[in-house]
């Protein structure tokens, strides 16, 4: 038998909670007359079989008929002061949610025209606040039966809402600014994001207050990451693994003085980008069978290999002797593969 209950009130102050069903666990009985007691920031909402039957916000209420008209529909009979009837009370947060989190999983791909590639890779992280404005359609939409509903178990849904906004607004801006250009409206930005994902939050009964980029660069991954996206031919792979040599060469000088220490010495990643993109399309308009794809030949001498890979053809030869980079020896003369090179870089 279900209790009855005479006071109704969650006086917990719901730090990570946004709602908590009274009781709890199943339904209670309550008798016309009973008091409801909404804390500050609170609301109350009744349901029956499923259906909101009334909101109660901040004070102290008597349940009568008359602050509850659907309750009779919903029973069936008109009942006395004293009679019992069953039902649920979901007490609401109604307070702001500051301070959440949000950031780029994996980086997200904009156009960017005149440098490198053509396209740049963007990471970002900031803040984001938000607030239950329609207590009956978030329990509906949202929360459903359960017991308790904690700020953690919507959080993934709601940030996933915000990088989908992020992303179109990005890819809308960099149609006409660059990047360079992007980063410095972080602001604009993010007003962008709080208009388009208005929307989304008000069907699931929120109100998106603010949202705020604390930063938003370039990414930082790998040319073998990039290749992994998908993102990378083998010539611009070959060119960035040149790269990633030389900063990690700066990073550990004592680290060997072979062919990375020399690689691109003075050369910006978007600078190698951009001419391994021209080479890429000088190669694709050579007819020499002996060039490979992306204007990489499969078997280069060492000065072309020199040339492939930015350095001189004494670092090539250095590589060679010390038995790092895999050459095969003809009379005096020495051929290197594609293969060996890419090994090679890879190692």
């Amino acid at each position: 038998m279900a209790r009855i209950f005479d006071v109704i009130e969650y006086p917990n102050e719901m730090t990570d909670e946004i709602v908590h069903r009274f009781p709890e666990n199943g339904i209670g009985d309550y008798r016309i007359g009973s008091q409801v007691i909404v804390r500050e920031a609170q609301n109350a909402v009744f349901f029956r079989d499923g259906n909101a039957l009334d909101t109660f916000g901040p004070g102290r209420h008597t349940i009568a008929t008359a602050n509850i008209p659907k309750l009779i529909d919903f029973i069936g009979k008109a009942f006395n002061d004293r009679t019992p009837f069953p039902a649920e009370v979901y007490f609401v947060s109604m307070k702001e949610f500051v301070n959440r989190k949000w950031g780029t999983p994996q980086p997200i791909i904009v156009r960017n025209p005149g440098m490198g590639l053509g396209v740049a890779l963007l990471q970002g992280f900031g803040s984001y606040s938000f607030k239950v404005s329609d207590p009956q359609q978030f329990i509906t939409q949202v929360v459903g039966t359960q017991g308790t509903y904690r700020m953690y178990e919507i959080e993934d849904r709601l940030r996933n809402i915000l990088l989908s906004k992020l992303a179109d607004i990005l890819g809308e801006t960099t149609s006409a600014k660059s990047v360079v250009e992007l980063i410095g409206l972080t602001e604009e930005i993010g007003a962008g994001i709080r208009a388009k994902g208005q929307d989304d939050f008000a069907a699931l009964g929120l109100t998106l207050i603010s949202f705020y980029i604390g930063n938003l660069k370039p990414s930082e991954k790998s040319a073998q990451e990039l290749r992994d996206m998908g993102m990378l031919d083998m010539g611009t792979y070959t060119q960035l693994q040149a790269a990633d040599a030389m900063r990690d060469a700066a990073q550990n000088p004592s680290g060997g003085a072979g062919l990375t220490a020399g690689i691109g010495a003075g050369m910006g990643i978007g600078n190698l980008m951009q001419q391994a993109t021209s080479g890429a399309m000088a190669g694709q308009q050579q007819s020499n069978s002996n060039t490979g794809v992306n204007g990489v030949p499969d078997v280069m001498t060492p000065s072309e290999a020199a040339k492939v890979l930015k350095v001189t053809e004494e670092d090539v030869m250095a590589a060679i002797t010390s038995g790092d980079l895999k050459a095969k020896k003809l009379g005096n003369a020495y051929r290197i593969s594609k293969s060996s090179l890419e090994e090679f870089l890879k190692g």
